[in-house]
């Protein structure tokens, strides 16, 4: 790390392991986040969910209710006009069907919402909630995905909804995808490798649940606090909802305690904001970790088809990829969730010239999928390296070798990349920065993949394992995304950076302000950044599809570039030099007669001992990226396999990633491992679980197991750096791809260590013992 220096340039602030900008007010407890503020004369909010997997709603008495002590204001779809919209955080126009209301007569899955109390306290909501009485007419419920399109319980069939694909038939969206003739190219090849795999609910289990506060300020305009990855998306819906205007609404994002994806997404602002406008006072509403599983989103499961076509040396000639995305009771985010199953993974292999991606996302009365970390790819990488895997089985190729002729290289192209965008048609891209191949190669090393077939298990009663798996993801969504920065030179020198892009924890205020403080040719502590509140920052569409580096951070870039510009001009108008001499280094200015301090510059700007050229100096800048550069990563595993019990025993997890430039090594490695145990736990140990009647059964980390310290492996993260030449200093991004990997590498480790093929995560002893046993039988 740190040898290889893109295009050999040294950087004083940027690839920099500098403390994080909010660091020290974290570590000393400061109020920071949304729910750690109090409010004069506030009230508390919850919400009263559905126990019905699928009902009519015939009618609602909330009489005993209203007379609780404590008890103000109660909302249901009696009381609540009816705005079809989307929950889905995403630009406008939204991709995702508009199927969702604030309160429908109607609900669809166990959890879904019925009605909600405001009151003075805590305990006056819970007995508001528990007196409310609700009359129900069941209706038969869909929980299978694959009988969805072919039942005659239709989920959506309200004539205001709109955007969805073929609502008699459940199907929320599809996408259909041919290139070339896929068909008869496999008819024709070599070998043919076919694999189908499933994957499951998972829940993002972010520690901070969502929470938001709405209240009127002294102009009688809506403020919301909340915990949200978007705030001007936010913005945007809630004034489409309430049928206000975007000018009478502010929304803020304070410190947010993780996201994940599960915080792209509209859930309690409007419930808050109705109860603000309604009562005139502060109300807060959280989701307890119950309602946070439950109510909330989660990760699409899904059942995807891969069929390779290769010549007898292993190159491949055609992929074919079948998708059956499970979208729960409401189509949020179905359509891009489905596209980047297709468009995150098949540009990997862009050998194989015929492809064919189809996919329906259905709609079941089980709860909601969203926007999760990956958005799709870790579902559609599992089943293509694990297809790869055989295919190099079958070819008597080593894994590396298969890989490496096949995947994308520098200055190449994929037709998937014009073909499949994000819920539409994407854009021509060429890779312009990539090394994956040096990404193998160290990983390779560092796992010791040369040696493995000499390494023993640690006792007879286990069996050793290594396995492998490449992917790539994006930074942004191309003629999409948005982001804009604004900066302001102040009297010492320093700059305030106004930014609309989401800071989840991820360390994008200090990112972002390390491009800044390069630019400027000033220190960190120089800059001043401010983040997320639609009154004071520029638009920016949010935190999500990796794009905070990539996108926010050129416009950035762009802005600081833009504020040094004019504050050379003025230099030199102010003592006649010419700017084209004019050099500017850590906070010195020099002409060819004159040198001033950067400090002594600004405060004379703005000071009244100078007859002219005095000057605020504050610029404003955009980013719409015209293409998405992928980071790539390279994947090892080494395992063992309790042969008696099944247990898996994840030794070490090695991570070679290209990010470009890393703007802050530790944090890209932070974010990177944080990713890795993320997949890990969808791998082994995470799985929303469900009865007869649709309600989930483990909502607590008691019984649902995300990983623990004690379960995270040896993991050792690989800075591999590139020069992506449109990316800030050579930046990509690194926020999404390590969770790509876990699912597959630990598949191909198993399978390399037992010979047994595991298609259904997560890999849990007993399903491993099972398909050990189902072995020994056949033999």
């Amino acid at each position: 790390m740190g040898k290889n220096k893109p295009e050999d340039r040294e950087y004083d602030v940027v690839n920099k392991s500098l403390t994080k900008v909010d660091g020290k007010a974290l570590v000393n407890g400061k109020p920071v986040f949304a729910g750690d503020y109090e409010y004069r004369d506030g009230l508390v909010a919850g919400i009263l969910s559905s126990p019905k997997a699928h009902a009519e709603i015939v009618n609602i008495d909330t009489s005993k209710a209203k007379k609780v002590d404590g008890v103000v204001s109660i909302l249901h779809h009696g009381n609540v006009d009816r705005a079809p919209h989307t929950t889905a955080g995403q630009g406008y126009p939204e991709p995702s069907p508009y199927d969702a209301y604030i309160f429908d007569n109607r609900v669809r899955y166990v959890g879904d919402r019925v009605a909600a109390v405001a009151g003075e306290s805590r305990e006056a909501v819970n007995e508001g909630l528990s007196k409310i009485d609700v009359e129900y007419r069941e209706l038969d419920p869909v929980f299978d995905p694959k009988k969805s399109r072919d039942t005659t319980v239709l989920i959506h069939d309200e004539e205001d909804s709109t955007g969805i694909y073929d609502p008699e038939r459940n199907i929320a969206a599809n996408v259909d995808i041919e290139i070339g003739d896929p068909e008869k190219v496999i008819s024709q090849s070599d070998v043919v490798v076919e694999e189908k795999c499933r994957t499951q609910f998972a829940q993002h289990t972010p520690i901070e649940p969502h929470v938001t506060t709405a209240y009127l300020d002294e102009h009688d305009r809506l403020i919301v606090k909340t915990s949200t990855q978007v705030p001007f998306h936010v913005r945007r819906i809630l004034a489409q909802v309430l049928e206000v205007p975007i000018s009478r609404i502010r929304v803020i994002k304070p410190r947010i305690g993780g996201g994940f994806g599960v915080k792209q997404e509209f859930m309690l602002e409007d419930i808050t904001s109705l109860f603000a406008l309604r009562t005139g006072r502060p109300v807060t509403m959280y989701y307890s970790r119950e309602e946070e599983f439950i109510s909330s989103r989660c990760r699409h499961p899904m059942e995807v088809e891969v069929t390779l076509g290769a010549d007898k040396e292993g190159k491949l000639e055609a992929i074919k990829m079948k998708v059956l995305s499970n979208t729960g009771a409401y189509g949020t985010h179905s359509l891009t969730v489905l596209s980047n199953v297709g468009s995150k993974t098949l540009p990997l292999y862009n050998e194989a010239s015929d492809l064919h991606f189809f996919g329906d996302a259905v709609y079941t009365n089980l709860p909601v999928p969203g926007a999760y970390r990956g958005y799709g790819a870790p579902q559609g990488y599992f089943p293509l390296e694990f297809a790869m895997e055989k295919l190099a089985e079958k070819v008597g190729k080593d894994p590396i070798e298969i890989r490496k002729l096949n995947h994308i290289r520098e200055g190449e192209t994929s037709p998937i990349f014009e073909k499949l965008g994000e819920g539409k048609e994407g854009t021509v891209q060429y890779i312009n920065s990539c090394r994956l191949d040096e990404c193998i190669d160290r990983g390779a090393r560092e796992i010791g993949w040369k040696l493995r077939d000499e390494k023993q298990a640690s006792n007879p009663h286990r069996k050793k394992g290594f396995g492998m798996a490449i992917n790539m993801q994006g930074s942004g969504i191309p003629l999409i995304d948005m982001a804009a920065a604004r900066l302001k030179l102040n009297e010492d020198g320093s700059f305030n950076l106004y930014v609309g892009a989401t800071d989840l924890g991820t360390g994008s205020d200090t990112v972002l302000s390390q491009i800044a403080a390069e630019v400027l040719g000033v220190e960190l502590d120089d800059i001043i950044v401010y983040s997320s509140d639609t009154d004071f920052t520029p638009f920016d569409s949010g935190a999500y599809a990796s794009s905070t580096t990539y996108v926010s951070g050129n416009a950035v870039r762009k802005a600081a570039e833009k504020a040094k510009d004019r504050i050379v001009e003025v230099f030199a108008k102010r003592y006649d030099e010419d700017p084209e001499e004019i050099t500017w280094t850590r906070g010195i200015i020099k002409g060819a007669n004159n040198e001033r301090s950067l400090q002594e510059f600004a405060l004379s700007l703005t000071s009244g001992d100078m007859e002219t050229n005095q000057e605020q100096i504050e610029v404003t800048a955009s980013e719409v990226p015209e293409e998405s550069p992928p980071p790539f990563a390279a994947n090892f595993v080494e395992l063992e396999v309790d042969i008696r019990t099944g247990e898996i025993d994840l030794q070490r997890y090695v991570s070679a990633v290209d990010c470009g430039t890393a703007i802050n090594p530790n944090l890209a490695e932070g974010q990177m491992e944080g990713a890795i145990v993320n997949g890990i736990g969808y791998a082994l140990t995470e799985e929303m679980e469900f009865n007869e009647s649709g309600r989930m059964t483990n909502p607590s980390f008691f019984n649902y197991k995300v990983p623990n310290t004690e379960d995270i492996p040896e993991i050792k993260v690989i800075l591999v750096e590139s020069s992506e030449p449109t990316g800030p200093m050579g930046a990509k991004s690194v926020g999404e791809i390590g969770i790509n990997g876990p699912i597959p590498a630990i598949a191909n480790a198993v399978r390399d260590a037992t010979g047994i093929e595991l298609t259904t995560p997560p890999f849990t002893p007993e399903k491993v013992w099972k398909k050990m046993k189902a072995e020994r039988d056949k033999a």
